[in-house]
């Protein structure tokens, strides 16, 4: 048990105060919503404007994503490699990589190879147009 608990904690975990990171305050600055879609409760959603967002929402859809999301947001440089992720979530392997998989096909995540490895970053846009469409 206690092993599982210092593997869940690796990743250094930053308290989840805002969704507003920056390099120097580890609070993400999310930049101005892109311009999709209209709040959506400030009006009726086009057809095309809904399909144009669905899948950002079918990508939040799942607690696993979701963890994952708050993981990489809390890290200082806003990325991580997939094998973090496997010990602080205590999650399968396949699994990180299938939820990984779907957010970056979602365009919530970004991935950078580094040699043999590949890192996960957020994309600041992605969150600022669910952000706005929330008209959060």
């Amino acid at each position: 048990m206690a092993r599982a608990a210092a593997k869940r904690h690796q990743l250094a975990l930053v308290p989840k105060k805002a969704m507003t990171l920056s390099p120097t305050n580890s609070q993400i600055q999310l930049s101005p919503p892109i311009a999709c879609c209209p709040p959506l409760l400030a009006g009726r959603l086009t057809p095309e404007e809904a399909r144009a967002i669905a899948p950002l929402f079918r990508a939040l859809a799942d607690p696993a994503r979701l963890e994952i999301l708050s993981a990489i947001a809390a890290q200082p440089n806003l990325e991580v490699r997939a094998c973090q992720l496997v010990e602080s979530l205590n999650l399968a392997q396949p699994t990180v990589s299938y939820h990984l998989k779907i957010m970056y096909e979602a365009a919530l995540l970004k991935k950078e190879r580094r040699g043999t490895l590949i890192y996960y970053q957020l994309v600041p846009a992605a969150l600022a147009t669910v952000r706005g469409v929330l008209g959060a």
